[in-house]
């Protein structure tokens, strides 16, 4: 029912900045709240934002607020994940996600997923 291909990972230093698309298929798929989540390796999908379906609302988990921003284009089906001031710690492999009413951090409750971009933050 609905497709999301992640795109936007790379190798940036830290300080840098980079920006993550998400790019839904499907019929419903502009009326889904959206999120990202990441993965490092040997550690649990971590929650790092969520948007609702019109955009009006917005999530954060507590380590990127301030330097991260989640918004979305509904014409081009397409979510965003701005980064900005980049750590070492960010790196991973984002995914974002969508159920269809969901847009809490746990990970289980979205039936939806991309493949994955890999970000790695270098010192």
């Amino acid at each position: 029912q609905v497709q999301l291909v992640e795109s936007g990972g790379g190798l940036v230093q830290a300080g840098d900045s980079l920006r993550l698309s998400c790019q839904a298929s499907g019929r419903t798929s502009s009326r889904y709240p959206m999120a990202w989540f990441r993965q490092a390796p040997g550690k649990e999908r971590e929650f790092v934002a969520s948007i609702t379906s019109s955009g009006s609302k917005t999530v954060y988990t507590d380590s990127v607020k301030g330097r991260f921003t989640i918004s979305r284009d509904n014409a081009k089906n397409t979510v965003y994940l701005q980064m900005n001031s980049l750590k070492p710690e960010d790196s991973a492999v984002y995914y974002c996600a969508a159920d269809g009413i969901y847009m809490g951090r746990d990970a289980n409750k979205y039936d939806y997923w991309g493949q994955g971009t890999q970000v790695t933050v270098s010192s």
